[in-house]
């Protein structure tokens, strides 16, 4: 029998505590926190940045209301794309309606929360040669919105040296 049977026992990293000489231990990757420790950071906290101590930090200050977002009706959103986009009328009305529509379903969502009727998500999947124009309308979409808009390469998703029918 080992002699350090006791030192697999769990202990506060911090303290050095045992876990039952606590009320609760936390694990973290490797390391082990008891409430007691959790506590005493929680008061440090709280005296640096509400009482003016050591971090000389203000006390935060409530954000105001987030303003609803002014979703663009999808003649505007159309209208932008016609100025930068010659062509693809069909793709620019039905990328209009899809955007104005995703944003609804957002908004609509956040506002209902929990327990009220859930506006669908619906895909576009734009096809069609290279030079078309497919990414070029859904960059200047984002530059519109002012949204990310990232480019992958999916030929790595495809067997190579595929032709034809299966």
């Amino acid at each position: 029998m080992s002699p350090n049977k006791s030192d697999n026992r769990l202990k506060c990293s911090f303290c050095g505590k045992s876990q039952d000489q606590v009320k609760k231990l936390i694990a973290g990757p490797g390391v082990y926190i008891c409430d007691e420790c959790v506590e005493l950071c929680n008061e440090i906290l709280d005296e640096e940045l509400f009482e003016g101590g050591p971090a000389q930090s203000a006390p935060p200050t409530e954000s105001p209301e987030p303003q609803p977002m002014e979703i663009p009706k999808p003649h505007q959103i159309k209208g932008h794309l016609d100025d930068h986009i010659v062509g693809q009328e069909t793709a620019k009305k039905i990328l209009s309606v899809a955007v104005y529509n995703h944003y609804k379903r957002i908004t609509h969502n956040a506002e209902e929360g929990e327990g009220k009727v859930e506006i669908q998500k619906a895909n576009i999947l734009t096809i069609g040669p290279t030079g078309c124009g497919k990414t070029l309308l859904a960059q200047t979409l984002a530059k519109f919105l002012d949204v990310p808009f990232a480019v992958a390469d999916a030929t790595t998703l495809t067997e190579a040296g595929y032709v034809g029918e299966d």
